[in-house]
């Protein structure tokens, strides 16, 4: 008999959305609501897109009378996410809820004893899984074999073993976009879509689970696959801005030059932003991008010390990102850089350099964030051990709240370098004339303001 399946993103605050006024769809809700609509009825509810509250969920809870409740959640909203599971089980105590998202791919046991109410966790990449443990509920079938996933069993988790990695991943259907709040999704009344065209990291910064979550294998769909998808969502939804959320894009080369002449050849007409390291971006690469319509490159650049780089395992040099950030200009690419201040070990001089770096390396954008030990991470191996963690409230740790103890550092000091670090860098008088001139006071208008209002809330 088919089941009724609500997959939820719970009511949270994002920083993201304070500063840009929008949020992303959750994707993996959509790809999961694919593998299972077919023979379910399935329904997504994106409560930080549609601006919904507690008690908004649990009026469709309610309503919808769901026989399973997914909840995918992030390391700083996991308290929502356990609302919702408390919601959900009191409005019917034989609802089934199973839990997914990367912080609980790495603490399936904290996250049961925390909220006992949750049944299920999935694991890592989790479309299988969730099909399998979807098929064994709807025939009341033993679950104690299906990898990936962690059972509680009256308080005691039982963690099946891991599942492997999908080989092909062009046999995960096409994300139910449908099945989204896609008007939502837009920013300064510019509707925008995002693409996961790849997954795995083979690198292993000490800050990064990605390589964790989607493995150290690189696993990128076919071109045609991508392209579809594209297509999709320009001609039936009519995105013209695209955000390729691949951790990087630009991993095998000849792949995304050959996407992005596609996109252009194709007369797709979007714009688009991806990421590339910058030790693997070349003239070549940001020529085809250009080309296919891209406009922005997001380059981790995380520090100006190679201390801290080789620290974070970047295995990068200051150099290269000089050179990366050169060459996207060179293309008429605006780069946007990424930097991380407050690891370990860091000193003021490090910071310094970084903040300096930053100015110095060429990015038209910066992001700046506090180094944070996310479940699953080295860093978050590293701070267990050497007993550097100030909390264990999950709310903090939004990459903008220090939540290590840091030896050459109080957490009010590292706040404020970055709030020098926002200020410095997007108030200086040649960045704001070419603002105005180029960019028609982007930065001024919402960058500064947004940037500068998110570090105060975070000061006070």
């Amino acid at each position: 008999m088919p089941m009724k399946i609500l997959l939820i993103s719970p009511p949270t605050v994002s920083a993201i959305k304070a500063i840009v006024g929008t949020t992303g769809p959750p994707l993996g809700l959509a790809y999961l609501a694919s593998m299972v609509r077919d023979e379910h009825d399935v329904k997504i509810v994106d409560s930080l897109a549609e601006d919904l509250n507690y008690e908004d969920v649990r009026k469709i809870i309610k309503r919808y009378d769901p026989d399973l409740v997914g909840v995918t959640s992030t390391t700083s909203m996991i308290p929502d996410a356990y609302a919702v599971s408390k919601i959900a089980k009191r409005i019917n105590e034989n609802v089934k809820i199973v839990m997914g998202g990367p912080h609980v791919t790495f603490t399936p046991e904290i996250t049961i004893r925390e909220c006992p109410c949750i049944d299920f966790v999935v694991r890592g990449e989790g479309e299988i899984t969730f099909k399998e443990l979807v098929d064994a509920l709807e025939k009341s079938k033993d679950t104690s074999n299906i990898l990936g996933l962690s059972v509680n069993m009256d308080g005691k988790v039982k963690n099946n073993p891991s599942r492997p990695l999908i080989k092909d991943v062009d046999t995960i259907p096409l994300p139910s976009y449908d099945l989204l709040p896609m008007d939502k999704y837009q920013a300064d009344g510019v509707k925008f879509g995002t693409v996961m065209t790849s997954r795995g990291c083979p690198f292993n910064c000490a800050f990064c689970s990605s390589s964790l979550q989607f493995g150290k294998r690189w696993r990128g769909h076919s071109d045609s696959r991508v392209i579809e998808e594209l297509k999709i969502l320009r001609e039936e939804y009519g995105r013209r801005e695209i955000e390729f959320l691949d951790d990087t894009f630009t991993l095998n080369r000849p792949r995304a030059i050959r996407i992005a002449r596609r996109i252009k050849d194709e007369g797709l007409d979007i714009s688009w932003t991806a990421s590339s390291r910058v030790d693997i971006f070349t003239s070549e690469v940001a020529r085809a991008l250009k080309y296919g319509g891209c406009h922005t490159v997001y380059f981790g650049i995380e520090s100006g010390s190679q201390k801290t780089l080789d620290f974070i395992g970047k295995r990068i040099t200051p150099e290269q990102s000089i050179q990366a950030v050169k060459k996207a200009r060179e293309a008429k690419l605006r780069a946007l850089g990424a930097f991380i201040l407050g690891f370990p070990e860091e000193t003021k001089e490090d910071i310094k350099k970084t903040i300096k770096f930053s100015k110095k390396v060429g990015v038209h954008y910066a992001q700046f964030t506090v180094a944070t030990p996310y479940p699953g991470t080295r860093l978050w191996d590293y701070a267990l051990r050497h007993k550097l963690l100030l909390t264990l409230n999950w709310r903090k740790f939004t990459t903008l709240d220090p939540v290590m103890k840091l030896k050459n550092f109080t957490t009010k000091q590292i706040q404020k370098f970055l709030q020098l670090a926002y200020v410095t860098f997007y108030l200086r008088p040649s960045l704001l004339i070419r603002d105005i001139i180029m960019e028609r006071g982007f930065i001024v208008k919402r960058a500064i303001p947004n940037a500068i209002k998110i570090v105060r809330e975070n000061l006070l």
